[in-house]
C-alpha cells in the first residue's frame, strides 16, 4: 500500500521529522486558502498522486502570489499527470499539497528499506539528492552508501554518523542530521513500511535538515495492526481490478499481456506465468484464488479477468492439496456459464480427487480445453487464443 506525499510527511512530523509547513488541497479555493493561511512570499503548489517524477510531468509549480497559487492550482488539479512511473495513461489529479517555499542550500537522498538479497533493513544515503536514485545507482552507483541495521540493536550512532559522514553533511547540521536518520529509521519500523524513502533531504541556510519530499510503501499484511495507515488509502490511486479483487480476498495484479491465469497457490501462479511468457506469450495477471476458493470465488476471479479487453483466453491451473479437484471444477463450470465465456479456456487440474474433477468438466458440456502438463497448458491457451 502507498499514500501520498501530505500524508508521508504527516506520519514523518509524528516521528519528530522536521518537513516544510503545508496543507492539504481538494480545490483551487482550499489551494487559495491554505496559502493565505501558510503566509510568506513564496508557496509550492503540488500535485498528489502515487508516483514519482511529477516536477518533470508540470505537477509542481511554484508561486510568488496568492493569484499565482489560484492558477498552478486551477492547471494541475483534473489534469492527466503523465510521469515516468505513470505510464503514457497518466494519473488524474485529485488532491494538492501547498508548502512554504524552502531556503534550499543542498539536497541529499535518504531512505530506508527492505533489501530482499540480504534479508535485512538497509538505510541508503546520497549526496545525489532530489535525482531519481535508480539513475544513480546505474550511472554512479558509487555515490550511494549503506548501512545494515540488526534488528535487536537498531540504528546506532556510529551508523547514522557514518551515513551523514558519507553524503558531506556540513559539521554544524551533523547532529540533526543523526538525529533525522534514526527518526526515519523508527519510523519504518513502527509502521510496518517496505521503504520509507525522503527525496530530496534538504540543508537549509540556517542549517536545519528537512524532509522536502517523501515516499512511503507498506507491508499489506500488517495492515491489520496499522487502522491509521489504512485510513490514509486513497481507491482512486489503485487499479480498479485490483481493488474488487481484494474484497473477495483474491490476490491480483494487473499485466500487460493476454492471457489470463487463474491458479491457487502464489508459487504456481509464478511458475505458469513464466511458462506462457516461455513459450512466446504474456500473462495479462497474476491471480492466486487460494486454499479455499469457492464457486463464488471463482466466478468472481473470471469477471474480474475478462474485465480486461486484452484478455483472448484463460489458463486454469489447479494443484488439489487443501482445495480438491472436483470442487474447483464445480466452481470453474459456474463461473464459465455465470460470464457467459466467449473466450478459449484451458483447464490443468493435480492432486487430491483429480479424476472426479476432470470428469465434472467434461460432462459440463462447456468447451473447455484439457491439459496434463504445465507446458502443454501453456501451449494449448497460446493456440487457441490466437
Amino acid at each position: 500500500m502507498k499514500i501520498h506525499e501530505y500524508q508521508a510527511k504527516e506520519l514523518l512530523r509524528k516521528f519528530g521529522v522536521l518537513t516544510p509547513r503545508g496543507v492539504a488541497a481538494f480545490t483551487v479555493d482550499e489551494a487559495v486558502k491554505a496559502a493565505e493561511e501558510l503566509g510568506g512570499a513564496v508557496w509550492v503548489v503540488k500535485a498528489q498522486i502515487h508516483a514519482g517524477g511529477r516536477g518533470k510531468g508540470g505537477g509542481v509549480k511554484v508561486a510568488r502570489s496568492l493569484n499565482e497559487v489560484r492558477q498552478h492550482a486551477a492547471s494541475i488539479l483534473g489534469m492527466q499527470l503523465v510521469t515516468h512511473q505513470t505510464g503514457p495513461e497518466g494519473r488524474k489529479v485529485r488532491r494538492l499539497l501547498i508548502e512554504s517555499g524552502a531556503d534550499i542550500r543542498k539536497e541529499y537522498y535518504l531512505a530506508v528499506l527492505t533489501d530482499r538479497a540480504r534479508q535485512n533493513v538497509v538505510i541508503m544515503a546520497s549526496a545525489a539528492g532530489g535525482m531519481d536514485i535508480e539513475e544513480v545507482a546505474r550511472d554512479t552507483p558509487e555515490k550511494i552508501i549503506k548501512e545494515f541495521v540488526d534488528p535487536l540493536l537498531g540504528v546506532t550512532d556510529r551508523q547514522a554518523e557514518n551515513l551523514a559522514r558519507g553524503i558531506g553533511v556540513p559539521e554544524a547540521s551533523l547532529s540533526r542530521a543523526v538525529d533525522t536518520i534514526k527518526r526515519l529509521y523508527a519510523c519504518y519500523m513502527e509502521t510496518d513500511a517496505t521503504l520509507a524513502e525522503i527525496n530530496p533531504l534538504i540543508l537549509e541556510g540556517g542549517g536545519a535538515i528537512k524532509a522536502l519530499d517523501a515516499k512511503f510503501n507498506f507491508d499489506d499484511n500488517a495492515l491489520f495492526r496499522q487502522p491509521e495507515i489504512v485510513a490514509c488509502r486513497d481507491l482512486d490511486e489503485e487499479d480498479p481490478d485490483e481493488v474488487e479483487a481484494s474484497k473477495s480476498d483474491l490476490a491480483y495484479i494487473s499485466l500487460d499481456g493476454n492471457i489470463g491465469c487463474l491458479v491457487n497457490g502464489a508459487g504456481l501462479a509464478m511458475a505458469m506465468m513464466d511458462t506462457i511468457k516461455l513459450f512466446g506469450a504474456e500473462p495479462a495477471n497474476f491471480l492466486d484464488v487460494g486454499g479455499g476458493a469457492t464457486a463464488e470465488k471463482v466466478t468472481e476471479a473470471f469477471k474480474i479477468m475478462l474485465r480486461n479487453p486484452k484478455v483472448k483466453g484463460i489458463l486454469v491451473n489447479i494443484f488439489g492439496g487443501i482445495m480438491r479437484c472436483d470442487t474447483i471444477a464445480l466452481g470453474i463450470a459456474a463461473a464459465a456459464r455465470e460470464v457467459q465465456l466467449a473466450v478459449p479456456l484451458v483447464v490443468r487440474m493435480k492432486g487430491t480427487n483429480e479424476d472426479l474433477g476432470k470428469e465434472i468438466l467434461q460432462e459440463s458440456g462447456l468447451p473447455i480445453i484439457a491439459a496434463e502438463t504445465m507446458a502443454e497448458a501453456a501451449t494449448k491457451i497460446i493456440a487457441a487464443a490466437q
